[in-house]
């Protein structure tokens, strides 16, 4: 009985973490710049990280190897945050500014589009 419901309790984590994924890769390819893509990789790596870990480590049972993966699981979610962070710093100090819009461009900088505007015959 009791492995029935660690089986259940198991693929339920699973399937919410493939889910969590899937939804993050949609978001990450619908968000429209760069610091709004990596917040939602970032949410995305850490919350799928810690339910797909665990459900892992309940199909495992309690044994050495589940000891491996909550060691694996503790190292991802220590690091996948700061490197998150660490890009966001990066990028805003090359110049790329928040804000809303596509690319995080000021909006006077023109596009293509604006420019054949300005050189189409009137």
């Amino acid at each position: 009985m009791i492995d029935l419901a660690l089986d259940i309790m198991s693929w339920i984590l699973l399937t919410v973490g493939g889910a969590c994924v899937l939804i993050g890769g949609i978001g990450g390819l619908r968000l429209p710049n760069f610091y709004t893509r990596i917040h939602a990789a970032s949410l995305t790596d850490t919350m799928a990280t810690l339910l797909i870990f665990v459900g892992i480590i309940l199909q495992s049972g309690f044994t050495l190897a589940s000891l491996k993966l909550f060691a694996i699981m503790l190292f991802l979610l220590l690091t996948g945050p700061t490197a998150t962070y660490a890009l966001a710093n990066a990028a805003l100090l090359s110049g790329l500014k928040p804000g809303p819009g596509r690319s995080g461009l000021k909006p006077d900088a023109g596009t293509a589009k604006d420019k054949t505007k300005e050189n189409a015959p009137e």
